[in-house]
């Protein structure tokens, strides 16, 4: 119920460009439209506005190197097991790993040189197997 309120509400929002801030239900929430895409971070009322937004960014960023800046629906749904990295790269547990675009998306890069070939020619399993990989390697830094 969250998700559907949160959108009804944005929706009712000017679209721009720029990464907007509103309050909702007691979460900060930034939030970036983008053709037919929608992006949003959400945290706690305490959390830092302008942390969030730079974690959006950073995540659009990368989003847009990997998609070499095609950056919508269809290509997203195509490479989501590549946006999904993305999203481990940046975040762990809540607590933020890393921003900068450059390095992001060099490091989901690197991963699927790792795995032996590019993410988009696995399997659904496969390409999971491979995060969960990668989220274990992680864990054991």
């Amino acid at each position: 119920m969250f998700n559907l309120d949160l959108i009804l509400v944005i929706l009712c929002v000017a679209i721009s460009s720029a990464a907007d801030i509103t309050m909702f239900e007691n979460n900060v929430v930034v939030y970036k439209f983008v053709q037919d895409l929608h992006f949003f971070v959400t945290g706690s009322e305490d959390e830092n506005e302008l942390i969030l937004v730079t974690v959006l960014q950073g995540f659009f960023d990368a989003v847009g190197l990997l998609l070499r800046g095609n950056v919508d629906k269809k290509e997203a749904l195509e490479n989501l097991d590549i946006i999904l990295l993305c999203l481990d790269e940046i975040v762990d547990g809540g607590i933020i790993l890393e921003t900068d675009a450059n390095v992001i998306a060099g490091k989901v890069a690197s991963h699927s040189m790792d795995a032996g070939g590019p993410l988009s020619e696995q399997t659904i399993s496969q390409a999971l197997a491979t995060a969960r990989e990668h989220l274990t390697r992680s864990l054991l830094k």
